[in-house]
């Protein structure tokens, strides 16, 4: 299995990149922490979804510490992955988003594996749950089988300010069937709260949110890049958002 890690933010809000900044006296980085933790869960390798110009700070900071444990590669994430033919306009410098993300590395996958953000820190237990599954997935007649990892939202949010959380709705089977996300959640006094337009729409705090933990096979890729192509031709949208 893999672990496919999402690192090509820039950290515009933060000021760096909080990937490989340490958290702990002793220097390590929460991404040291999942890697360890995936390890342990059974994973044997580890992909960086990276930018090209972040390659060599990356490899010196992030891949030295690991590439005696777990097998490790790079993908660079730009804006003109797997956009064939498409004009990108000039006054466009970020990139794509997460779905392409996960795309730039159809290449190098080929078994199942999970997805994770790098500055995000899950607990060994998301990569048990997750590995759990995809070893229980027949890549033949469940190729098409994915999950997520969820968090009861109460505990993921914070006392110092607002978070982004994805709402999740299930069916009955407890399926996933649709992602609201929310970019402005507080704590309230009675639970929390997000905001939308001009007012705070009260959530439960037992609610299951996503945090970008998700297990998937290389049958995901082949919907990835039909549905990147459909988002880059839909003349509708905010081509620099």
């Amino acid at each position: 299995m893999t672990l496919l890690v999402m690192a090509a933010g820039m950290g515009s809000r933060y000021g760096g990149l909080k990937q490989i900044d340490p958290i702990t006296q002793s220097g390590e980085f929460i991404l040291d922490f999942s890697v360890y933790d995936a390890i342990k869960a059974g994973f044997n390798k580890v992909v960086f979804i990276i930018k090209k110009e972040n390659e060599d700070i990356f490899k010196e900071t992030v891949g030295k510490r690991i590439e005696d444990k777990i097998k490790v590669e790079y993908v660079f994430q730009s804006l003109d992955s797997f956009t064939g033919a498409y004009n990108i306009p000039a006054e466009r410098v970020k990139p794509w988003g997460t779905g392409h993300a996960v795309l730039c590395a159809k290449n190098v996958i080929d078994d199942c594996f999970a997805v994770i953000n790098a500055d995000d820190f899950y607990g060994r237990d998301a990569y048990l749950k997750i590995a759990e599954y995809m070893k229980n997935t027949q890549l033949e007649s469940d190729k098409e089988s994915f999950c997520m990892a969820g968090y009861r939202l109460g505990n993921t949010l914070t006392e110092n300010g607002h978070v982004a959380r994805g709402i999740c709705e299930t069916d009955s089977n407890g399926n996933l069937i649709n992602i609201t996300e929310r970019t402005k959640i507080i704590k309230t006094e009675n639970g929390a709260a997000y905001e939308d337009g001009s007012e705070f729409v009260p959530v439960e705090l037992d609610t299951t949110v996503s945090m970008n933990c998700w297990g998937f096979t290389p049958a995901f890729f082949p919907y990835l890049e039909r549905y990147f192509k459909e988002f880059l031709e839909d003349d509708s949208r905010d081509a620099l958002k």
